[in-house]
């Protein structure tokens, strides 16, 4: 199956967001159409300020576009739904609960058995590697463990997309690459979709099969590129990626965001 061929979960048709009134508004996003196809793993990047986050909040269904739309599966999004996870960059863990807790708090709200809601959260805390970590409070926990955390409470909800705003933005360098492991083989394990904001270059590249550039704002999408360095990754962990062809595609992303910046 191509690329073309998956299933488009969410549908982006001429979205505008202007915030405040009229007379003293921002226009945020200015016409933007993207489709996110099942199983793919679509990074966002952008200068500060593009709207990054405010079209990712749409997709949440946190905020409304001003003009267009945004439809999940051919529906209109109108509020957030479980079906769509979302990761920050702070992790937002309720500190009354331990991990065991936060993992579980989504099945345990739509009503799961209980036996259901153990299996459910052992095996996302397995596959975030904090096994044995149940009954830890969230503020004994590292920032990369609390981002851990984080994301096994977003997969247990089993979304069908997985929505993250710079989730490694925070971490220091070696838990960065450590995190960034991690999500590409959940990623693939799980045949999860995954939309991903982030102003790193490399982390798009080492990560996305489709890179999405924007524009300063009002923030319209510039360029795409479909690319394969992850699949690389999977086949040889240890591969340091050093192709003519990721330097280009670096470059060129780099040229498009610095002129957005310099203009």
């Amino acid at each position: 199956m191509t690329k073309k061929d998956r299933k488009s979960l969410i549908d982006i048709k001429d979205l505008h967001l202007e915030y405040g009134m009229k007379n003293n508004s921002i226009h945020a996003l200015d016409g933007i159409n993207l489709k996110i196809r099942q199983g793919e793993f679509l990074c966002l990047l952008g200068p500060s300020g593009c709207g990054k986050s405010s079209l990712l909040n749409i997709i949440a269904g946190f905020i409304k576009p001003t003009r267009g739309s945004c439809l999940m599966e051919g529906k209109p999004i109108t509020g957030p739904d479980w079906h769509r996870g979302v990761v920050f960059q702070s992790p937002t863990l309720y500190p009354w609960m331990n991990v065991r807790e936060n993992v579980e708090f989504g099945p345990r709200m739509r009503g799961l058995p209980e036996d259901e809601i153990k299996e459910i959260k052992d095996h996302f805390l397995e596959q975030v590697k904090l096994s044995g970590f149940g009954e830890k409070n969230t503020f004994e926990l590292s920032g990369g463990m609390k981002q851990r955390v984080a994301l096994a409470r977003v997969l247990a909800n089993y979304p069908q997309v997985i929505l993250m705003d710079e989730p490694l933005g925070a971490l220091d360098a070696l838990t960065k690459v450590n995190m960034q492991i991690l999500i590409r083989d959940i990623w693939k394990e799980n045949n999860s979709t995954i939309f991903l904001i982030t102003h790193d270059i490399d982390e798009a590249l080492k990560l996305a099969t489709r890179i999405v550039v924007m524009s300063k704002r009002p923030g319209k999408i510039i360029k795409e590129f479909n690319v394969a360095f992850t699949h690389e990754l999977f086949e040889n962990p240890k591969y340091t990626i050093h192709s003519d062809e990721y330097f280009e595609i670096k470059e060129e992303i780099l040229q498009i965001i610095n002129s957005q910046i310099e203009e």
